[in-house]
């Protein structure tokens, strides 16, 4: 496997807006709007893709502060979820963010992604909030 960044509104894009509405929006009965699709122009989007170039992952890396970029919408397809993807996501993330002069990364983890984050070196900030109806906690590394 391979991470390789996605140029926005690309044809590869639209494959990787199609994995995360299926991982991230569908089991919450939730679509995508044009509107928040557009606010991620100034992202950077990270898939992960097989030998066989086929998208497998996702996550996007958005301007934060200064030297922190925002983690978002980081999204493993089912099928292949628990093997390592997430992992190589998080850590060519965290090169790229070094590469690109930021020292930090925040993100939102949904309750059941906190030990994933946790065996990656990230630590809860705070306490527990509801975000898109789900349980979530503000993570840093």
């Amino acid at each position: 496997m391979y991470t390789q960044l996605i140029e926005f509104a690309s044809p590869q894009f639209d494959v990787a807006l199609r994995l995360r509405d299926l991982v991230l929006r569908q089991p919450l009965g939730m679509v995508f709007y044009e509107e928040d699709i557009a606010t991620e122009y100034d992202s950077m989007h990270l898939g992960c893709y097989t030998n066989t170039d086929l998208l497998v992952g996702v996550l996007i890396l958005k301007p934060y502060k200064k030297q922190t970029l925002k983690m978002r919408q980081v999204a493993v397809h089912p099928n292949i979820q628990g093997n390592g993807v997430g992992t190589l996501l998080v850590n060519a993330a965290e090169i790229l963010a070094k590469r690109k002069g930021y020292n930090q990364i925040v993100l939102h983890a949904r309750e059941t992604a906190i030990k994933f984050y946790q065996n990656l070196g990230y630590q809860i900030v705070g306490d527990s909030f509801k975000e898109v109806g789900i349980v979530h906690y503000k993570m840093q590394k």
